[in-house]
């Protein structure tokens, strides 16, 4: 029996939601299909979870979904101590880390890490290097694309995602400013660009408040399950 070429294999986008804080929001994550889990470490973050807290809810998760655990410039020492706490948890780097650093916090690669890449807004997209940086990173499982903003940890904005690269020999997982809405349209134009697409939404999937501001921490669990709906929905449409 023949194979079926390359062209013909169906694209799955895999999916991790981030900066869950409560049991029920993990639950509804894994319910509606979601491949990684995402806990913040930073202490700075209003969705920040302590090592143990993350350890709490990641136990929760079922067989092949896997945790990750988000930190912020740390020391290699902490992110080693707290990935303790959590087995089999990925780690990502979301600061200003080199490569040397996220290569020490991962204990020499024994931990899988991330590398957040920050493109800046608007027309300074085009002149981040991202081919560059997934060369110095290359020890990272992916580069995660986020919006340069002010802070860390992500502040919700997308950045222009046709701006990028046309080629880039790295699997990247595409971040900032996601929601139901976006989603396919981001990973239509970013897939051809990458090995393989990941995406990552936290506030975009969020409660909205009294404001309509996104209650950070606290996920929607009807947003969640329109997100992985729409990206679901992007796997099946033909390549452009």
């Amino acid at each position: 029996m023949s194979s079926a070429p390359p062209s013909s294999i169906p694209v799955r986008t895999r999916i991790k939601i981030c900066g869950l804080t409560r049991e029920q929001d993990v639950d509804a994550a894994v319910a509606a299909g979601a491949d990684a889990i995402g806990f913040v470490l930073y202490p700075k973050s209003p969705r920040a979870v302590s090592p143990a807290r993350a350890a709490e809810l990641a136990r929760r998760l079922p067989p092949f979904v896997t945790p990750v655990l988000l930190f912020v410039n740390a020391k290699a020492t902490e992110v080693i101590a707290a990935s303790a706490y959590v087995s089999g948890a990925t780690v990502q780097f979301h600061g200003d880390e080199l490569p040397a650093d996220c290569w020490a916090a991962s204990d020499q690669g024994r931990i899988p890490f991330l590398c957040a890449a920050r493109i800046p807004l608007g027309d300074g997209a085009a002149r981040f290097d991202l081919v560059k940086y997934a060369q110095d990173y290359s020890h990272a499982r992916a580069i995660l694309l986020d919006a340069h903003v002010e802070g860390y940890g992500g502040g919700g904005k997308a950045f222009n995602w046709s701006l990028l690269p046309p080629s880039v020999n790295s699997h990247l997982v595409l971040s900032g400013g996601l929601t139901p809405a976006n989603v396919t349209d981001g990973i239509s134009q970013v897939r051809p660009r990458c090995k393989t697409l990941a995406v990552d939404v936290s506030s975009g999937v969020e409660l909205d408040g009294p404001d309509g501001r996104p209650l950070k921490g606290i996920k929607d669990a009807g947003k969640i399950q329109r997100f992985v709906a729409a990206v679901r929905a992007a796997d099946a449409a033909p390549a452009i």
